[in-house]
């Protein structure tokens, strides 16, 4: 109720600003003696937001009236009030009636389109990840990737929904994108063609007879049941001989907040999860486990890289901080706020940036990431930097505030003695990595050393 009133209060504001100045003046002239300097401030911050509420009303008649073609007066506000929430920080947007259904039914994990998380930046798309088989990861569409161009014509100029609703269209339709990747001098155009995208965001194997791989690819409202499932599959079909768990949260970009609580639950017996901390200190929450960790307790490794963001954030963190895991990888994007989607009547919605999450320990990671406890990467070659790999290097991010730092907690001691052994880099002989070889994956194959290293005694009678 408190966010809704909110709004409400402010288009109330923005409808009376352009009636009630000459009010305000008088009032001021009549009191403004006998206000006291707080009511004095008050009354001059009134009166400024009334200016500039008339600025735009003036600005709006003026495109109205002379802008070289006519344009519908929905438009003009649509893209002010995107542009009002855009300006906000790079996770501040607003939705049009078709984008917020879309968002809906792309959380229950069905959707139309190329199979891409995308973001803002530069006036371009950047791919945070692509979701696995997708159109867009079969063509080989990779995190970091710069689409500036769709069929032929720029992105720049677009908000980030317009690109989006471009990219979408019937099954079967083509589409050609411009991209510009990290390490390829020039850019290079990638031909598609769309389809319905019905994700299965959890994917679960044995390595070997004695692992479960569990690859969880976006956080939507089948994730926990999805976990749940897969634990239990790996459970029956190793039996006694599982010695514990690889969970990929590699180029996951995220989603749903409850979700990411549900999945910590997963492996966490008890305590925090994640806390989060609004401008408005009663809108905190905190949430625990409680009578969690289905897997009875067994070694767990979690696999991260720069595309690890958000929710993904939010349980590698809490497994981090509870020693109930080893975070093996690369650092993690680094998004440490938490977006409201508050729907507007008739109107779509607007995802607004309502909160920062702090994980167990009180880390805020926003603009830092998490650090892995065993750098591995998965090349030899470094790609150079273009300035998009992290949260940090996005334009207009919220600061870290109020939490503690890496630096300010204990070192971890329970690392098993292999992890001194487990090199960052992949030999040079390495093999190209192929999908659909996990030996190619020299992150991975690292992950399960440390998993058997990690009490074998203790789990070889299971």
């Amino acid at each position: 109720m408190m966010k809704l009133r909110t709004v409400l209060m402010l288009g109330t504001a923005f409808v009376a600003g352009v009636v009630a100045t000459p009010a305000l003046n008088v009032a001021t002239q009549r009191w403004g003696v006998e206000l006291m300097p707080q009511a004095w401030a008050q009354e001059a911050s009134q009166a400024e937001t009334y200016r500039l509420l008339n600025l735009f009303s003036d600005v709006f008649e003026r495109v109205r009236a002379e802008y070289v073609e006519p344009v519908k007066d929905k438009d003009l506000v649509e893209n002010a009030i995107n542009g009002m929430l855009t300006g906000l920080d790079p996770h501040s947007s607003y939705m049009n009636a078709k984008s917020y259904q879309e968002m809906q039914v792309q959380t229950t994990g069905s959707f139309g389109g190329l199979g891409l998380e995308v973001t803002g930046e530069g006036g371009f798309v950047k791919v945070i990840s692509p979701i696995d088989d997708t159109p867009a990861a079969r063509a080989g569409m990779k995190a970091g990737d710069l689409i500036l161009s769709i069929d032929g014509k720029t992105v720049q100029g677009l908000t980030l929904n317009e690109a989006v609703e471009k990219m979408r269209g019937a099954p079967a339709s083509k589409i050609q994108l411009s991209v510009k990747r990290v390490g390829v001098d020039k850019p290079f155009d990638v031909s598609l063609t769309r389809e319905v995208i019905k994700v299965a965001v959890v994917k679960s194997h044995l390595e070997g007879d004695d692992i479960g791989y569990i690859r969880l690819s976006s956080f939507t409202e089948q994730s926990d049941s999805g976990i749940r499932k897969a634990i239990a599959d790996l459970k029956a079909k190793a039996g006694p001989k599982l010695r514990g768990f690889v969970l990929d949260l590699r180029n996951n970009p995220g989603g749903l907040l409850d979700q990411a609580v549900d999945v910590g639950q997963d492996f966490i017996h008890d305590g925090e999860i994640v806390s989060t901390r609004a401008r408005h200190p009663e809108d905190s929450q905190r949430w625990d486990a409680h009578d969690g960790d289905i897997t009875g307790g067994l070694p767990l490794v979690v696999l991260i890289n720069a595309g690890s963001a958000s929710a993904s954030e939010i349980v590698a963190g809490a497994l981090q901080d509870h020693r109930r895991a080893i975070l093996v990888g690369e650092r993690s994007f680094g998004k440490g706020s938490v977006q409201t989607v508050m729907p507007l009547p008739g109107n779509g919605a607007m995802r607004l940036t309502t909160a920062r999450y702090y994980t167990p320990s009180g880390r805020s990671i926003q603009g830092l990431g998490i650090t892995p406890d065993v750098e591995v990467h998965d090349s030899r070659v470094e790609p150079p930097k273009i300035g998009m790999e992290h949260e940090a290097d996005l334009n207009g991010i919220i600061e870290n505030k109020g939490g503690v730092t890496e630096a300010t907690l204990p070192p971890r001691t329970d690392l098993p003695a292999i992890v001194k052994d487990i090199p960052k880099l992949p030999p040079e002989n390495q093999p190209a990595f192929d999908p659909l070889k996990p030996e190619t994956d020299f992150q991975l194959q690292q992950g399960l050393k440390i998993v058997r290293a990690m009490s074998p005694e203790r789990h070889a009678a299971n």
